[in-house]
């Protein structure tokens, strides 16, 4: 029986991936699938993450752009640690 992955990527160029289980908790081997070509690779969830949430897939530093679809979603506003939670706390739209 083939393993469900617990985060979904878009695109190789995406640096967040999108929760998609209930329950995600801190030191989670998660495997992550990248839905352009269906690969695959695993890392370790730094905090619980709710589903629909982000998580960052790289060291992020304040100023740095989130790429998700393959597009700027957003920009940095707080360091965040690979694994970590990506949401309104430390990424802000740049549309307004």
């Amino acid at each position: 029986m083939a393993e469900i992955p617990h985060l979904l990527v878009h695109e190789h160029e995406d640096n967040v991936g999108v929760v998609v289980v209930e329950g995600l908790t801190a030191g989670t081997d998660m495997l992550v699938c990248v839905t352009h070509d269906n690969s695959t690779f695993r890392m370790t969830s730094g905090m619980d993450v709710p589903i629909g949430h982000k998580i960052a897939l790289k060291d992020f530093k304040e100023g740095d752009t989130a790429i998700k679809y393959g597009e700027d979603i957003g920009k940095i506003i707080a360091d965040i640690a690979k694994g970590d939670h990506v949401h309104t706390h430390n990424c802000k739209t740049k549309r307004w």
